[in-house]
């Protein structure tokens, strides 16, 4: 299990469909995720999210996000593997508002970075954000993650950003020395 100081993440599993579902209905938080709105029935999303969790996919890891208490509030994923380049994109969504603007999305990308470059051999990090969500690019920023390009797709303005395992070892080595 990843730990950090306000989150920890576990496994996927079949009683978090339900506010997985939600999350993906509810039009503010997939206009933030650049992703159509979900129009199919529970019944079917849930036959389908059962056979992801049967089967999952290897060049992904996919971890729900939990307080310290438990309570089941996002999501997050490594995705996107290449073990030629060793790299990998990152994703992560808080999906109850409840949450949001209190450092519990920071905690988890920190987490999930500290987890990635620890127990892997990956020597870069990805993500793409809107480009007009500020608040994702603030959070990233805070994590250490730096602009390197642009993206249209599908009609969408992403900014690139990237975090290298050099240069999370040097902010390691940083907080170490100065006791942050």
């Amino acid at each position: 299990m990843i730990i950090g100081s306000k989150v920890k993440f576990r496994d996927k599993r079949l009683s978090d469909a339900r506010n997985d579902y939600k999350w993906q209905t509810n039009p503010e938080l997939v206009r933030l995720d650049a992703t159509p709105l979900l129009t199919t029935s529970y019944p079917k999303y849930l036959l389908d999210y059962t056979t992801v969790l049967r089967y999952p996919a290897s060049i992904r890891h996919t971890f729900a996000i939990e307080t310290l208490d438990g309570k089941h509030i996002g999501n997050c994923v490594y995705y996107n593997i290449n073990k030629t380049q060793n790299e990998a994109e990152l994703g992560i969504m808080i999906g109850d508002r409840d949450y949001w603007d209190k450092g519990y999305g920071t905690d988890a990308v920190i987490s999930l970075v500290n987890h990635i470059f620890l127990e892997t051999n990956f020597k870069r990090i990805y993500l793409k954000t809107l480009d007009w969500n500020q608040r994702a690019q603030k959070c990233f920023k805070k994590c250490g993650f730096t602009p390197c390009g642009h993206l249209v797709r599908d009609g969408y303005n992403f900014v690139l950003m990237e975090l290298h395992h050099k240069q999370w070892e040097e902010s390691q080595k940083s907080k170490v020395k100065y006791g942050d």
